[in-house]
């Protein structure tokens, strides 16, 4: 059976004007559905280039990438959105979340790219209960109609792991989700990770914090635009 990640001699290279620079240098890995990886690495050797790869949200320079046996390199750019709006959530450092909209609305945002596998798309009676059970879910009912500005850093964090997962998406990509956390509500929201991973989702977490790293049951250390372990 095959990974449902799978990149081979995969490369990146940002063409700038004071010469190029190789991000990612023949990457080749496999993430089985399931699983909690951890990308690991200091910072600038790649790790979010390669995040932004396996999210389908730049196109990669060489080598193969394949999500559930699908060439994603092959995708024109309305494949790719529509792969990242069914099977992918993102959740990322700066929070991303509309000030003047409640909690709920925030979570709601993705839900144009809501489609079930039968092609039925939800009312918006559905999306919003869904919406509403994932605020739940999160720890955010009671402030579920709260805007950003009311909220802590971990509250906020917590409204964008809602939102990514409105779209029950195969894989979350998480990048830094906890560098603008103190160590308590670092802890907070890598434990709402292991619950989502538990659920059966798959959890991609890049992090320079190499203590957090340890606690995923797999590591993938960069160095360089490479794997070195």
């Amino acid at each position: 059976m095959s990974a449902l990640i799978h990149l081979e001699e995969t490369s990146k290279v940002y063409r700038m004007r004071g010469g190029d620079v190789q991000a990612l240098k023949g990457v080749s890995l496999d993430i089985e559905e399931g699983q909690f990886v951890s990308i690991v690495g200091k910072s600038g050797c790649g790790k979010s280039t390669l995040l932004y790869v396996l999210g389908a949200l730049i196109e990669t320079t060489g080598g193969v990438y394949e999500f559930d046996g699908k060439p994603v390199s092959a995708m024109s750019d309305t494949r790719r959105a529509e792969l990242r709006g069914r099977d992918i959530g993102f959740v990322f450092q700066s929070f991303h979340l509309v000030p003047q909209l409640s909690v709920v609305r925030n979570v709601l945002l993705s839900s144009r790219y809501w489609s079930m596998n039968n092609g039925r798309t939800l009312s918006k009676r559905e999306l919003k209960a869904r919406a509403n059970d994932l605020i739940e879910r999160v720890g955010l009912g009671h402030r579920r109609r709260h805007r950003p500005i009311e909220l802590s850093n971990g509250e906020m964090q917590r409204v964008a792991v809602a939102r990514a997962l409105l779209t029950t998406p195969r894989v979350l990509l998480a990048d830094e989700p906890t560098g603008n956390l103190d160590q308590k509500t670092r802890d907070e929201i890598f434990e709402l990770l292991r619950a989502v991973n538990a659920d059966g989702t798959t959890v991609v977490l890049v992090t320079h914090d190499v203590e957090l790293a340890e606690l995923t049951p797999r590591q993938i250390r960069l160095s360089d635009g490479e794997v070195v372990s």
